[in-house]
C-alpha cells in the first residue's frame, strides 16, 4: 500500500518512475480486479504514455507538483476525454460527455495525474448493486462477499486494494464517506461550491459534491489544492476562503482545538458491539492531542436528513424523469424504485425542505462560532453483505442498512466533513470517525485528521485481498 506522499518522494528522489507505478497499478488490476470489480474502463495504453510522458518531463527538470505522475482513478459518472461515462446504467447516453474533460479531471490532468480508468458506482449514484445487469459488483477488498458501499464504491474499494493511491468520487448523501469507512479510506466531502460539479452526472443539482478518496487526509488534502476553485461551467463553484490545504506549518497537536462531540441520541443505535469502545478511543486521541472536547447537540438533525432526502428525490426526478417514462425496464430495481419516489414529493415539500435547509445552516453556523470540528461515526455498522442491502422485491432497505448510516445530514447543510478509519468492528472490518467542519473549513479538519492519523495506524492498515468470490 502506498501513499500520493510516499510515490511522490519516491519519484523525486529517483527511486521509481512513474512508469513502473503504472505498470504495478495494471499489474494489480490484471490480477485482482475480476473479483474486486473496481474498473468499468481501464485506460491502459493512455496511461503508460502518459507516464513515460511524465518522466520525461521530470528528467527535463519540469514538475507540476505532487500528483505529477501519479495514478488516479476517475469514478464512472465523472466525465473523461479517454472513454466514456457510462454512470453505470444502461439508460445513459453514452454520448454523455463523449471526448471531454470534467473540469475536475482537466485540472488534474495540468497538475500531471495519470488517469488509469473509471470507476464502478451505483446507477446514477444510488441504489444498490445488481448483479442481473452487465455491469461489475462492486466488492470490498476486506471480504469480497461484502459491499464495497455506495456510490463511489471503485474508486474506495481500488485504493483499499493498492491499484492506485487515490481517486475521485461524488458525494449526494454519503456517496464518498460511506464507501471510505466500509473500504477502510479517508474520503472528503468538500464544502457545496469548493470544487466544480459540471461534468458529473448530476443526481441532486443543490446537493451533490465532487471529491477526493486517498489513504490519508494528507492526500486528500493534495487532491483538493488541484481541483478546487470557482469554473465557469458552474455558477454555484467559488473561490472560497482558507483556498490552500497543503502549505503552512504542520499542525503538531490539537492544543486549544474546541471539539464538539455529537451526542449520541442524535446518532444512529450502535449496530456493532465495537463501535462505542472504537469511537471512545478514537476521542481519546484527539484529547491526548490537546483538543477540548464537549458534547454538543446536532441542530435539527431528523428534519435536515429528511430534507435532503426529499431534496435529492425531487431533483433527481426533475433529472430522470423522461427516461423513466420511456425506459422503465432498463433502470435497476432499486434505482428506479428510489427515483420514482420524487413523484410523491409535492412542491410545498420541496420548498420546506430548502427553508429547513436554510434554519438549520444558519444554526451550524451559529454552532460553529463556538467550536472548531464536530466529530461523530460515519456509519454504526460496518460493510454489510450484499444479501443485506434490499428488500425482497429488490428495493433498497431504507430501515436497514442505510438507516445505520450518518451522512445525509451534512449534505443539506452544505459544509464539509471528512471520514477516516478509526478502527475495527466486531467481525474485523473497518469503522469510520467523520470530522466536520464550518463552510470553507477544509484546512482545519485535513489538518486534524492529519494529527489523528499521525497517532494511529487504521489508515495503514492492509485488507486480506482474496482471489476467489464466495457468493
Amino acid at each position: 500500500m502506498y501513499s500520493i506522499a510516499d510515490a511522490a518522494r519516491a519519484l523525486r528522489a529517483g527511486e521509481t518512475t512513474s512508469a513502473a507505478l503504472i505498470e504495478s497499478a495494471i499489474a494489480l488490476a490484471d490480477r485482482h480486479d475480476a473479483d474486486l470489480g473496481v474498473y468499468l474502463t481501464r485506460f491502459d495504453e493512455t496511461a503508460r504514455r502518459q507516464a513515460r510522458q511524465a518522466d520525461d518531463e521530470r528528467a527535463r527538470g519540469l514538475d507540476r507538483g505532487i500528483l505529477h505522475g501519479i495514478p488516479i482513478a476517475v469514478k464512472d459518472n465523472i466525465a473523461v476525454a479517454d472513454g466514456p461515462t457510462t454512470a453505470q446504467s444502461l439508460v445513459h447516453d453514452r454520448a454523455w460527455g463523449m471526448g471531454l474533460d470534467a473540469p475536475v479531471v482537466a485540472r488534474m490532468k495540468a497538475a500531471g495525474a495519470i488517469i488509469t480508468g473509471k470507476t464502478t458506482t451505483m446507477e446514477f449514484g444510488c441504489g444498490v448493486p445488481d448483479s442481473g445487469k452487465p455491469f461489475p459488483l462492486p466488492r470490498n477488498p476486506w471480504e469480497l462477499t461484502r459491499w464495497a458501499g455506495g456510490s463511489s464504491s471503485g474508486t474506495a474499494s481500488g485504493i483499499a486494494a493498492g491499484l492506485f493511491p487515490a481517486g475521485l468520487g461524488s458525494d449526494t448523501a454519503g456517496s464518498i464517506r460511506m464507501p471510505a469507512a466500509f473500504c477502510g479510506v479517508t474520503g472528503l466531502l468538500p464544502t457545496f461550491g469548493r470544487v466544480p460539479k459540471s461534468g458529473c452526472v448530476p443526481l441532486g443539482y443543490s446537493l451533490d459534491r465532487v471529491g477526493p478518496l486517498a489513504r490519508t487526509a494528507a492526500d486528500c488534502a493534495a487532491v483538493l489544492e488541484v481541483i478546487a476553485g470557482a469554473h465557469p461551467s458552474d455558477p454555484d463553484s467559488v473561490d472560497g476562503v482558507d483556498g490552500v490545504f497543503t502549505s503552512g506549518p504542520p499542525m503538531l497537536d490539537l492544543a486549544g482545538l474546541r471539539v464538539g462531540l455529537a451526542r449520541r441520541e442524535d446518532l444512529p443505535l450502535p449496530a456493532d458491539p465495537e463501535l462505542s469502545g472504537v469511537f471512545d478511543r478514537a476521542i481519546g486521541v484527539l484529547v491526548a492531542c490537546g483538543a477540548d472536547v464537549d458534547e454538543i447537540a446536532l441542530p435539527y438533525r431528523r428534519e435536515t436528513t429528511t430534507a435532503t432526502f426529499v431534496t435529492a428525490l425531487a431533483e433527481g426526478l426533475a433529472y430522470h424523469r423522461n427516461d423513466l417514462r420511456q425506459r422503465w425496464d432498463g433502470y435497476f430495481v432499486a434505482a428506479r424504485g428510489l427515483l420514482a419516489k420524487g413523484a410523491l414529493v409535492s412542491g410545498a415539500d420541496y420548498v420546506q425542505a430548502q427553508r429547513v435547509r436554510r434554519v438549520a445552516q444558519t444554526a451550524m453556523s451559529e454552532l460553529f462560532d463556538r467550536i472548531d470540528v464536530i466529530v461523530c461515526p460515519t456509519a454504526a455498522i460496518t460493510a454489510p453483505r450484499f444479501d443485506q442491502l434490499v428488500d425482497a422485491a429488490g428495493h433498497q432497505d431504507d430501515a436497514g442498512v442505510f438507516g445505520m448510516l450518518d451522512t445525509a445530514y451534512w449534505n443539506a447543510l452544505g459544509t464539509p466533513v471528512l471520514a477516516l478509519p478509526m478502527g475495527f468492528g466486531a467481525d474485523g472490518l473497518p469503522l469510520s470517525l467523520q470530522i466536520a467542519g464550518p463552510a470553507f473549513g477544509e484546512a482545519t479538519i485535513l489538518r486534524v485528521g492529519e494529527v489523528f492519523q499521525q497517532h494511529t495506524d487504521w489508515h495503514t492498515q492492509v485488507p486480506p485481498i482474496r482471489t476467489a468470490v464466495v457468493a
